[in-house]
């Protein structure tokens, strides 16, 4: 379906189409954004705010810093590996600022993941929390990192509460393991040295960001998101956000909403709705740097009149299991975005009968920037799917030969829009197994588009499984299980859970001997991060398999 078969069943106020050419890159947007916003709060976290002027001299100093110290050219990739902290947004928009192309790292991964991430994307610089300095420490020697800057969790804090809080963090509750970098510059240096930056031109196809991704075959890939996708869907994103009131004002309004930002910053989710599209409006995110704590996370709620929260089913739930969490203010609450994972019908139930705020969830992947569809907000919200696609773009239906089928019929999605990645990293092959001629990205998500233009998602055609909104591709977790010495053959599914959605169970046919269960998980848990450690592990005598000696993963769900 092309995108004006949808331009009929937009809520009032939203646009049918958005106009690129209002920037030319994310570089712009942020520039112009803290000129006209200067006095207003963008960033607040640990009791400390940012205004728009004060992010806008921070990361010039960066910037400038990294381009009369460092040998780095428009283009090298500068990878940052941190929590929500006021660091993060400084390193990102200081390291575009200087032209370079950031490689959003997760803090929780293991030395195998980041070996594998940063050699990929070349990464040359890296700005990371001292709190991973010993992961750093083990993997720099695999790399060809030549810089180093370690922030410190009390870096943007008055001196003395900056000096107790890292004191607490490292003596108190040793989350500072012993490493030796010495190479590594304090990242409150390099902001001292603010001797102005060259103002560097991007354009709308360079890329902004490599974002990593498993696709189907496991192996993290990065997708290549331009300037130029970022923007789209940011200002795709602000569209659907000026959608009218029933006072006929826009839901949003400039400069005066307040978003609270518990997802992770470095997952292209909270990425471009908390870092980007706030910023196009002058609007303030309140960084949330440890979510888990959920006792810490409502007492910070009730500390701000917030209209905005964007999370997943499993933070929502979690909140609303926490005693305190009704007795916060929700009168200013008008947007709670679900993402990430599937959103239950009675959780989106008990969070409206709560809040008195209609969760609304939307559709995207990484290669998409990484929103596609969203619901209309209020009344007109569907639950059970996943509203109707932006502006500007189209979605459609094939079959497993290529052909279009009509509405009401499952089949594969495709994804037509400015926001479509420009490809994967240096992997043409991967890029045109998903990516057509025309500018089709397939999505491997089976889906169905209702007569009136509504999305639901119905079924994965790939095997992917989804930890509390984060990827789990089970090609990874096989081969780096099968280089156990005591597993003969392994598989890996996923299985529902109450907690985060879906969990990861493993199959396991072991070699003569044996091995239990408490070793496989010890050895998991050193090879892969939290989410993607199987959570159930089953011993078989053998695994189900084709002809053709490959492993149903399918009779292997119908089991579980």
């Amino acid at each position: 379906m092309q995108p004006d078969f949808w331009s009929d069943k937009r809520p009032a106020g939203v646009p049918d189409s958005i106009d690129l050419s209002t920037y030319k890159s994310v570089i712009e947007v942020f520039e112009r954004s803290c000129k006209r916003f200067a006095d207003r709060p963008a960033f607040s976290n640990l009791g400390v705010t940012l205004t728009y002027a004060e992010l806008d001299r921070l990361s010039a100093a960066f910037a400038g810093y990294l381009q009369k110290h460092t040998d780095l050219k428009p283009g090298d990739r500068i990878a940052v590996q941190m929590p929500n902290v006021l660091q993060y947004p400084i390193a990102v928009f200081g390291a575009m600022r200087a032209g370079l192309i950031v490689v959003n790292t997760n803090p929780l991964y293991t030395a195998r993941e980041m070996r594998h991430q940063f050699k990929d994307a070349g990464v040359r610089a890296l700005v990371y929390l001292n709190m991973f300095g010993k992961l750093v420490h083990e993997v720099l020697p695999d790399t060809e990192i030549d810089y180093l800057i370690e922030a410190k969790m009390g870096d943007m804090l008055p001196s003395l509460k900056g000096w107790l809080v890292n004191t607490v963090v490292k003596q108190v509750k040793k989350m500072v393991p012993d490493y030796h970098l010495p190479q590594a510059l304090p990242f409150k240096a390099t902001l001292k040295q603010n001797q102005g930056f060259k103002r560097v031109t991007a354009s709308q196809e360079d890329i902004a960001v490599l974002q990593y991704t498993g696709g189907t075959t496991g192996v993290a890939k990065g997708a290549m998101l331009t300037h130029g996708n970022l923007v789209a869907n940011m200002l795709q994103v602000d569209a659907c956000l000026s959608q009218l009131g029933e006072d006929g004002t826009p839901l949003m309004k400039q400069g005066q909403e307040i978003m609270i930002a518990p997802l992770p910053l470095y997952h292209i989710y909270a990425f471009t709705a908390n870092c980007m599209c706030m910023m196009v409006n002058g609007n303030h995110n309140v960084l949330i740097t440890n979510p888990r704590d959920i006792p810490g996370f409502v007492k910070e709620l009730g500390k701000w009149q917030f209209s905005a929260l964007l999370g997943l089913n499993t933070l929502f739930v979690a909140l609303m299991d926490n005693p305190e969490f009704k007795n916060l203010d929700f009168s200013h609450l008008k947007v709670t975005n679900s993402g990430g994972t599937a959103l239950v019908k009675a959780t989106a139930e008990r969070w409206q009968a709560m809040t008195g705020c209609t969760v609304v969830e939307g559709y995207g992947l990484t290669e998409t920037s990484p929103v596609a569809s969203t619901n209309p907000y209020g009344k007109q919200a569907r639950l059970g799917t996943v509203g109707i696609p932006l502006p500007d773009t189209a979605f459609k239906i094939i079959d497993d030969d290529g052909n279009e089928l009509a509405l009401g019929e499952r089949g594969e999605l495709c994804i037509k829009g400015p926001q479509v990645m420009k490809g994967y990293w240096n992997r043409e092959d991967a890029t045109a197994e998903v990516l057509d001629s025309e500018g089709w990205f397939k999505t491997g998500d089976i889906a169905v588009i209702d007569p009136d233009g509504f999305v639901r998602i119905v079924d994965r055609k790939k095997d992917m499984i989804i930890v509390s909104g984060f990827n789990v591709y089970p090609n990874e977790i096989e081969d780096v299980v099968m280089a156990h010495p005591k597993v003969a053959s392994c598989a890996a599914i996923g299985v529902p859970d109450e907690k985060s959605g879906e969990a990861v169970k493993l199959f396991v046919v072991a070699r003569e001997g044996g091995v239990s269960a408490e070793e496989l998980k010890a050895y998991c848990k050193e090879n892969f991060t939290g989410y993607k450690v199987p959570k159930h592990i089953v011993f078989r005598d053998s695994l189900p398999m084709t002809p053709v000696g490959k492993i149903l993963r399918r009779e292997l769900r119908d089991i579980a």
